[in-house]
């Protein structure tokens, strides 16, 4: 009867042991997945700053919430490192009496969770939807894509690469280059033809 019942104990012994190892990876899970939860939603309201700033032209809000080495490439190709760098861009661009861009409206839209390599270096990529304003008075809309490292410095996330880009092959700039083009080509052929009709008719004439 005592070896049954030291068998029995051991039994249940074992059986409590394979219950707990059995249950670790879900209690590791559980407690790891509130944590990378919070940190998509740190990454989700550094990306509704950075949009609303860019809406605004608000430079200084831009200039915060970056990284003091920051590296950032233009959609027209322009690239500066640094938050001095990447301030004065956005004053060329933006501000005082020679700027190009009178307004944007910039919607940036993610195509899925950002990768997390740890807990304080995060990488997204998404696509943009933009309308722009010139000083000039021209208007016209461009589809972008982009790609962002970002890494958390004393708990704030910080954008520390920018790449925005656009189709080089189909975009309104070049749409309008073709329109002007065309009507160069238009316009060109219709003088060429008026001045073979009057040469012709004052032959005709002699």
């Amino acid at each position: 009867m005592l070896n049954q019942k030291g068998n029995t104990v051991k039994i249940m012994k074992n059986i409590i042991i394979l219950l707990v190892i059995s249950l670790m990876p879900q209690l590791n899970a559980q407690s790891i997945e509130p944590e990378t939860d919070k940190i998509h939603d740190e990454l989700r309201a550094l990306k509704s700053i950075m949009e609303k700033a860019l809406n605004e032209k608000d430079i200084e809000t831009i200039i915060k919430h970056v990284d003091d080495n920051v590296t950032f490439t233009t959609m027209n190709g322009d690239f500066v490192r640094g938050k001095e760098k990447v301030r004065a861009y956005f004053e060329k661009m933006m501000k005082g009496d020679e700027r190009i861009v009178e307004s944007v409206e910039s919607h940036f839209e993610a195509d899925d969770l950002s990768v997390l390599h740890g807990e304080d270096l995060a990488i997204s990529t998404g696509n943009a939807n933009d309308s722009y304003k010139l000083k000039n008075g021209d208007d016209f809309k461009v589809q972008a894509r982009w790609s962002s490292t970002m890494v958390r410095q004393d708990g704030q996330w910080k954008v520390a690469n920018f790449h925005y880009s656009t189709n080089m092959f189909d975009n309104p700039i070049l749409e309008a280059q073709r329109t002007v083009l065309i009507g160069l080509g238009i316009g060109g052929a219709v003088i060429l033809g008026l001045i073979g009709f009057f040469i012709g008719r004052r032959k005709k004439q002699e």
